[in-house]
């Protein structure tokens, strides 16, 4: 009978993280969805009222499709908060509701990053995006460097926007 030492726990929690870390990967391969590797040139109304360009501006772009009725998007929306200051972040809320419903469900979290309300799920077609959250990461110059399908953490999120700067 094999004995329970801290050091066999440790290494137990160790491989099953690494082999839930490799299953997401691929999982995340799996789901991506198929789109093209430039972002295209658009501009679009915010729940504010203001109007976004998705150019970067000379940072990274971050395109984050999600919904307020998504457990795991409303988990991960603070995690997009922390990565306002690395990159362009613009989020779709897609099938969530009116610009008002939006704004309250914002201001409740205070969260402030640049929200687009894609009511008809128009948005979400044209990424062909078919799974909530899905995160696209663009470089400066507007080219697809990573696509992720789930929950992002911010460590997660800032390491590939430091690969990509």
């Amino acid at each position: 009978m094999k004995k329970w030492s801290i050091k066999n726990i440790l290494k137990e929690i160790v491989s099953t993280l690494l082999i839930v870390f490799v299953l997401s990967l691929v999982i995340n391969y799996i789901r991506k969805p198929d789109i093209s590797s430039e972002l295209p040139k658009l501009n679009m109304a915010l729940i504010d009222g203001n109007e976004v360009s998705l150019e970067g501006k000379g940072k990274p772009t971050v395109l984050h499709f999600w919904a307020t009725w998504c457990p795991t998007c409303k988990f991960e929306a603070p995690n997009l908060q922390g990565i306002q200051d690395e990159a362009h972040v613009i989020t779709v809320a897609v099938n969530s509701g009116t610009d008002e419903v939006l704004k309250t469900f914002m201001q409740e979290r205070g969260y402030t990053y640049a929200v687009v309300n894609d009511t008809q799920g128009n948005l979400a077609e044209k990424f062909n995006v078919g799974a909530f959250p899905t995160t696209f990461m663009y470089d400066s110059n507007g080219k697809l460097q990573f696509s992720e399908v789930g929950y992002s953490t911010t460590l997660g999120l800032k390491a590939r926007l430091a690969l990509i700067e």
